[in-house]
């Protein structure tokens, strides 16, 4: 562990370099007004007596460089906030000056020099690589030349590598080489691209929806679909570019949630908080999500009463979502509210904004099945009411809790139509009632006769979600469908195949139930129609 004093937002503090881990990280913001710096990936403290004080009492084994007479940390002389450091693997001093071309990006090593700091600061996107302990400057056209002619004889080593290094987000150093595009699958499903600067292959990108540029890693990023996927290799082909395609791979150091299994001391969601969520008639799949998350969240401090973990320890408890359990930050927010409820709804407090910033959404693009997919799936099916029920799914595009609500009454034959009561958002609405279906479901009727709900359960009542969710996971395993699929999937692919048999958008905005038709824009993304009809760049050079 090293104490470091260093200038973050305009103040003096005092960073603490350790390896992470949950319990040192614990320890230490026993510290008052300890915090997490996202932009320097680190805790700091206080730059204050006191504090430094609190740090070596905890941890007697940290190293700083040197303290003056109140037993504070003296930091090095630094340049504009950097931290510069003139020796190499803290051992061999740097006595001349190294500069390496890895593609994009060059890499200056050379002795603290003001002079020197001052001409390279007044590169345009010049950057101090700490971990690297050397200037990294952009490969625009011409910076090769201004740094030869400045330094001149002092070069003692000049390297142009084929080879370009590339930060892909995980521990592992990567290099790639400059004709190379390396495509990473993530598994929040995107797209990262990685490439020697291409106008080409960049023009295409920013004509995509919901791209993104990484200032960080120097990546692109796009949502995964196959259509883009396939657009990106024959832009890729065309300009002579080899893909290199892989998929990330799932975290093992994951921390899974506490389970109520074998867990003696498991403490149960209060009574209040359950009958406050049906008072303000949250939906039963809402309820259950919030009841999960609250609970997770009042075990992770199961020392503690209630009413005793105050806002620093919900800090706390986020950031260990976010960096020890590794959650999405669609689950991220989910667990925010759900705390929030708690406080602001059940005990009537005041609103609350914490101090873990709330992450924003990926851009992902759903998957669909095409229609060969489609039809192999229902065919795989025997089972008469499986197979209405996966059917009626993606006919009339209903949500999951949708489907296992309708019921007989709910069909109109002569209409042609199926009506939704309460949908999300306590919304009623009329979908699609196929003709091929209505035929199915009067055969289907004759044989199981059900009472009151169209789909019905073995004793009565209605059938259950997850049992349609192994139907349909064992129709797409027997169809040999590989995309990761659901019963969701099939309402994202009735939408998908509206578009492409030319339904106005808005008529399926309505059919879904979606309050804006931004939400019902997203299939324009996923929509293959047409794509066919595009030529390959490729086929229009004279090559052979």
């Amino acid at each position: 562990m090293k104490a470091i004093k260093i200038i973050h937002k305009n103040e003096n503090r005092i960073k603490v370099d350790f390896p992470f881990d949950s319990k040192t990280a614990s320890i230490l913001k026993q510290i008052k007004d300890t915090r997490w710096s996202q932009s320097l990936k680190a805790w700091h403290i206080p730059y204050t007596k006191e504090a430094f004080k609190s740090l070596k009492n905890l941890f007697p084994e940290v190293e700083y460089e040197n303290k003056n007479p109140v037993g504070q940390i003296i930091e090095k002389p630094q340049i504009q906030s950097q931290e510069i450091n003139t020796k190499v693997n803290n051992t061999k001093t740097i006595k001349g000056i190294t500069i390496h071309v890895f593609g994009r990006r060059i890499a200056i090593k050379l002795p603290k020099n003001d002079i020197d700091t001052k001409f390279l600061l007044s590169l345009r996107f010049i950057r101090w690589d700490k971990n690297k302990f050397c200037w990294i400057v952009p490969n625009y056209p011409g910076n090769v030349d201004l740094l030869k002619n400045y330094f001149k004889n002092r070069i003692t080593e000049f390297e142009v590598n084929d080879e370009m290094e590339i930060d892909t987000g995980s521990l592992e150093e990567r290099k790639i080489d400059k004709n190379d595009l390396l495509v990473i699958k993530t598994k929040s499903g995107r797209l990262k691209l990685f490439f020697e600067f291409n106008k080409g292959l960049t023009k295409v990108i920013k004509s995509m929806p919901y791209y993104k540029w990484n200032k960080e890693n120097k990546s692109w990023s796009i949502p995964f679909a196959e259509k883009y996927l396939q657009e990106i290799k024959l832009i890729a082909a065309a300009e002579k570019l080899n893909i290199i395609y892989e998929e990330e791979a799932t975290d093992k150091n994951k921390i899974n949630r506490i389970s109520p299994i074998n867990n003696k001391n498991y403490r149960r969601c209060p009574e209040e908080y359950t009958l406050k969520l049906k008072e303000l008639r949250y939906a039963k799949s809402s309820l259950k999500t919030y009841i999960a998350h609250f609970e997770d969240f009042i075990n992770y401090f199961r020392d503690l009463e209630i009413e005793n973990i105050d806002e620093a320890k919900i800090t706390e408890y986020l950031r260990y979502l976010v960096m020890d359990r590794k959650v999405s930050t669609s689950t991220q927010n989910i667990a925010i509210n759900a705390i929030k409820f708690y406080y602001e709804k059940v005990l009537k407090g005041n609103r609350k904004i914490y101090l873990v910033d709330r992450p924003r959404k990926e851009k992902t693009l759903p998957n669909v099945l095409n229609e060969a997919e489609i039809s192999n799936l229902f065919k795989c099916i025997d089972n008469i009411k499986h197979k209405c029920i996966l059917m009626l799914a993606y006919s009339a595009g209903l949500r999951l809790g949708e489907l296992i609500n309708v019921k007989i009454k709910d069909i109109d034959p002569e209409r042609k139509q199926i009506r939704i009561e309460q949908g999300k958002g306590r919304k009623d609405r009329y979908s699609l009632l196929s003709i091929r279906l209505l035929e199915l479901l009067r055969k289907y009727y004759k044989e199981y006769k059900p009472i009151d709900y169209l789909f019905e359960g073995a004793s009565g009542g209605q059938y259950s979600a997850r049992s349609i969710q192994s139907i349909m996971k064992d129709a797409a395993k027997k169809a040999c469908i590989k995309k990761k699929v659901s019963v969701h999937t099939l309402r994202h692919t009735f939408a998908t195949h509206l578009l492409e048999n030319g339904t106005d958008i808005r008529y399926i905005q309505s059919l879904l139930g979606h309050e804006s038709s931004k939400t019902t824009e997203i299939y324009t993304h996923i929509t293959t129609k047409g794509f066919d009809q595009i030529k390959s760049p490729l086929d229009n050079l004279d090559i052979f």
